[in-house]
């Protein structure tokens, strides 16, 4: 982006396609954004605290919880016992989620109880003096075990084929058989879960949510109380960060907070701390890809056979949608004549995993581009070769259909690719470091290259819907609902000017709400980056509607043709009269038009038949790519990123700012998975890596030293999406995969650049060192 493109002057503040400021962020710097531990408590305001077993797998023998209830403070301690409806929050259905365990524990840390008490603290101590015996059942935690225990799988398995695999994998001259371990992440948003439920009339109970999914919470509220939707009420202003984790795991603590203030008619607030936080709730899942490659001497794919199994945990969470978009996502950029993919969720004793940014799609991308990596070392080539060789092409050509059928029509990534080795000089600093790798002892460089195609929409495609409201109120100002929700992404701006552009306004006028369940029903998540496509398309419908109205009004009172009514600046040109906007609204008014709409979308085209492995789940693809520069340590295994140059495809960018700060934080994030980042369980089946002392995530300084990130302008999307935008939440978290393969790079230095290294992610110092030592002693 120039700078020029941040200093346009619109006619209106705020319209489509300008870069404008989160309407937040001054109160996220100044500390007054309101989030829900902001919220003041009504007096007699109980808290909740949870009792966590601190078993791996075992059967509860007993429970005695005398001295929790007798503990200074405690008000109430609820068992399972006590859920008046189902005691249940699996969010798929299949019933393999209790909210509270009953006579079988199946994670170190899931809740066997919840005690509530007249503070936080006192809640949390109560919870520490239960009396609870257990019989230990055998258990495993990771990929390994699960198979060698003969683990079942927590949701269906799913295969993608196309063309004949098993027999052509068999003809190429070269082959490669191998694996690689993909480890997962923590979420670590910055606020922790909460809820905050305070009690109604009769049934009603209204819950504060820091949630990504409020239609889910308030389904599984009202599923844990025995009553109808509608009697329970879900608002979300803000989230302090959600990146998947707060799209099914806010339902135990918000269906804890709901049955504990309407069986004692009091407020009730729900907060873990980071530990608690990080122990009982999802993560990113684990992979193990096993892939199965046929080549020829240019390094030219002919055949791909690969396994993605996974850590699923205990249940099935959203483990399904998952390994398939892992599956989707297998094949990265490039076209495999033969191919046959497989998913493995298995099931294992540790917290269930669940959606996380890129949804499994990550994972999947990065074991192709490990194929790629192979390939490359095999045929003794620069990895962008191979890549630029196997690029799907474009209609016409033979080489555009994906293996779950899709045929891929808006096919740019060869144009950014390009034009990225040019702005980057890729070329020339390769060179230079191979160079330089040739004299250096102890330090040693390497560069990357890796593209990105991701597909945008939800896989089920009963989530691709939403809806808006909006009101256009009589003094000329506006007020915005939809079912989106807003956590640090800036969509709520997004979506304002969506509003603001349409009736040609400031978006000063648009008054951005909560999100609410009582105002647009049976939303979708704010996931699979779909926030901005479906309700900003939601909120256009809504203003449409209204529009339509205030243009036949309009010529019936001014008595011209509609052709000759315009929207203009703050103000409405009718024939030959041009009438501020607030005075024609006020017009409108005493006419009786009606003001209020609620908008709509659904998104067209695609299908899905997971059955048969063949549909169109996705509606467009998003395309970028990346160029990472390293240094590394052979004696140490430190790294550092030199340098990261991105030039990414978000379409007709609804607002450039917001969308490269996106970009930016979704890179490093996905630096982190790839670099810091590891989850640890110890032989007992413990989460060791709980806390910001054991767990890292990257900081201010290990972003790289130079960060270069442009938008691809030329862009639109084919689509006729909202202002032609693309989506922009997931897609670049994948271009953090140059880091690894720049590490990778260095690391294969020093044998020559003679074979793959082989880095299993995340790629922590330790196993640099490792993967140097082993290369060193070929």
């Amino acid at each position: 982006m120039d700078k020029t493109s941040f200093e346009m002057k619109p006619a209106i503040d705020g319209p489509m396609h300008v870069s404008r400021k989160h309407d937040s962020a001054h109160k996220h710097v100044t500390g007054t954004a309101e989030y829900i531990d902001d919220i003041p408590e009504p007096f007699g305001t109980l808290h909740g605290g949870l009792g966590l077993a601190d078993r791996a797998h075992a059967k509860i023998l007993s429970i005695d919880l005398d001295a929790v209830r007798a503990a200074p403070g405690v008000v109430w301690v609820m068992t399972a016992d006590d859920i008046p409806g189902a005691n249940d929050v699996a969010s798929t259905g299949k019933h393999d989620e209790p909210l509270l365990a009953t006579d079988l524990v199946q994670f170190h840390g899931q809740p066997i109880f919840a005690v509530f008490a007249e503070s936080r603290d006192l809640a949390r101590r109560a919870a520490k003096l239960a009396k609870i015996q257990y019989s230990d059942l055998p258990h495993w935690t990771d990929i390994d075990g699960a198979r060698e225990n003969g683990a079942p799988f927590v949701t269906e398995p799913m295969t993608l084929r196309r063309g004949e695999p098993e027999t052509e994998i068999e003809k190429p001259p070269l082959r490669i058989q191998a694996s690689m371990n993909i480890g997962g992440q923590e979420h670590f948003y910055l606020e922790s879960h909460i809820a905050f439920a305070i009690p109604g009339e009769d049934e009603d109970v209204t819950v504060w949510s820091s949630t990504q999914h409020p239609s889910e919470v308030q389904h599984m509220v009202a599923h844990v109380l025995g009553v109808s939707n509608h009697a329970v009420e879900v608002k979300t202003r803000r989230m302090g960060g959600g990146f998947g984790g707060k799209e099914t795991q806010s339902n135990q603590f918000a269906a804890l907070a709901a049955v504990a203030a309407k069986k004692l008619k009091r407020a009730v607030k729900f907060r873990p701390d980071r530990d608690e936080d990080m122990v009982v709730t999802g993560k990113r899942h684990d992979f193990r890809v096993d892939y199965d490659v046929a080549f020829d001497e240019k390094g030219k794919i002919h055949a791909v056979d690969a396994t993605y199994a996974a850590r699923c945990g205990y249940s099935a969470d959203l483990s399904g949608p998952v390994t398939d978009r892992a599956l989707f996502h297998a094949d990265s950029s490039y076209f495999y004549p033969h191919v046959r993919l497989t998913s493995q969720p298995l099931k294992t004793h540790t917290v269930s995993n669940t959606a996380f940014r890129g949804f499994g799609g990550p994972q999947g991308l990065l074991g192709g581009e490990r194929i790629i990596e192979e390939i490359a070392y095999a045929v003794g080539k620069d990895p962008l070769e191979i890549r630029k060789l196997n690029f799907y092409g474009q209609r016409g050509s033979g080489r555009t259909v994906t293996p779950y059928h899709q045929d891929i029509h808006d096919n740019v990534i060869a144009r950014i690719v390009d034009e990225l080795v040019a702005s980057s000089d890729y070329k020339k600093r390769r060179k230079a470091i191979l160079k330089f790798n040739e004299t250096s002892p102890v330090i040693r460089k390497g560069i990357a290259l890796t593209p990105v195609k991701f597909g945008i929409s939800f896989t089920l495609t009963a989530y691709n819907q939403a809806g808006a409201l909006v009101h256009v109120y009589s003094d000329g100002s506006i007020h915005l609902n939809h079912g989106g929700t807003e956590m640090g992404q800036g969509l709520y701006t997004k979506v304002a000017q969506v509003v603001a552009d349409c009736f040609q306004v400031d978006i000063d006028r648009v008054k951005i709400t909560a999100t609410t369940t009582g105002k647009v029903p049976n939303t979708s998540a704010t996931a699979a980056s779909s926030g901005s496509d479906l309700n900003g398309m939601a909120a256009y419908d809504a203003c449409r509607q209204i529009k339509e109205r205030l243009i036949e009004f309009a010529a019936r009172q001014w008595q011209v043709n509609r052709d000759r009514i315009e929207f203009l600046p703050n103000r409405v040109k009718i024939g030959n009269e041009i009438v501020p906007f607030d005075t024609f609204i006020k017009a409108a008014y005493f006419d009786r038009v009606q003001l209020s709409a609620a908008g709509f979308y659904k998104t067209p085209k695609i299908h899905w038949d997971r059955a048969a492995g063949r549909g169109h789940p996705f509606y467009y693809f998003a395309y970028g790519a990346a160029v990472s520069e390293v240094s590394i340590d052979t004696l140490t295994g430190e790294y550092i990123v030199e340098r990261t140059d991105i030039l990414h495809d978000v379409g007709k960018s609804l607002n450039p700012a917001l969308d490269i700060g996106q970009i930016e934080g979704a890179f490093v994030q996905g630096m982190g998975w790839l670099t810091t980042e590891e989850l640890w369980w110890d032989a007992r089946g413990r989460l060791r890596t709980h806390a910001p002392s054991t767990y890292k995530i990257p900081l201010a300084s290990d972003r790289p030293k130079i960060f270069n990130v442009k938008l691809a302008e030329w862009s639109e999307n084919a689509e006729p999406t909202i202002g032609r935008s693309k989506a922009v939440g997931e897609p670049p978290f994948m271009l953090a995969i140059s880091v690894l393969e720049a590490i990778s790079m260095a690391v294969a230095s020093v044998a020559d650049y003679a074979v793959c290294p082989r880095l299993d992610a995340p790629a922590t110092p330790e196993r640099v060192l490792m993967a140097v030592e082993r290369l060193k002693a070929l």
